[in-house]
Order: C-alpha cells, then sequence, then structure tokens
C-alpha cells in the first residue's frame, strides 16, 4: 500500500505544478482551480492509505481515472500532445503503480 500511497502523492503533485503551469502560461484560473481541488484529494487519499484505509486507494484511482478520461478527450479533440498527451500518460501511469502498489 506504500507503493499506492506514495504515487497518489507523486500523481498530485505533478497534477499540481501542471495546473499552476496552466495558469501561469495561459491565465487560466479554472486549471489552477482543478490542479489544487484534485491534487487535495490525491494527498487526502495518500494519508488514508497511509493509516490502512482502503478508501484512500479507491479515491486516488477515482482521481486518475477521471483525469484520464477528461485529458484523453482533449488530447483526442486538440491532438497536441502538451499538456494533455502527457497528462494521459501521466494518468495510464499512476493507474497503474496504483493497482501494482495494492490498490485493488
Amino acid at each position: 500500500m506504500i507503493l499506492a500511497a506514495v504515487t497518489a502523492v507523486v500523481y498530485g503533485g505533478l497534477v499540481l505544478a501542471g495546473g499552476f503551469m496552466g495558469f501561469r502560461k495561459a491565465g487560466s484560473k479554472p486549471s489552477l482551480i482543478a490542479g489544487i481541488v484534485a491534487d487535495t484529494l490525491l494527498v487526502l487519499a495518500a494519508l488514508l492509505m497511509f493509516f490502512g484505509q482502503p478508501a484512500g486507494a479507491k479515491l486516488a484511482m477515482g482521481v486518475a481515472a477521471l483525469l484520464l478520461v477528461f485529458f484523453g478527450m482533449r488530447w483526442l479533440k486538440g491532438r497536441k500532445f502538451m499538456p494533455a498527451g502527457l497528462m494521459v500518460l501521466c494518468s495510464v501511469a499512476a493507474l497503474i503503480l496504483l493497482a501494482w502498489g495494492g490498490a485493488l
């Protein structure tokens, strides 16, 4: 479960950094807010996992799956790898590590 918790924290940091970059580069407040909310949920999930609560793993996988769908749709629509394609790859990697780390 430790691998899953660490994955949630690292993935949350990447999501937060992406939201901040979207705000700095394009002035997108929705990117910043979404990054903060997703990071908060992922850190909460990691804390729950550290304390042995299975709900934390489900929360982390749910957030990662939602971000995968969201960025997957943006990537298909815009056909640009940055930032949507990169976030799809990060989301897939996070889901694999969460599942492998004991989240399932």
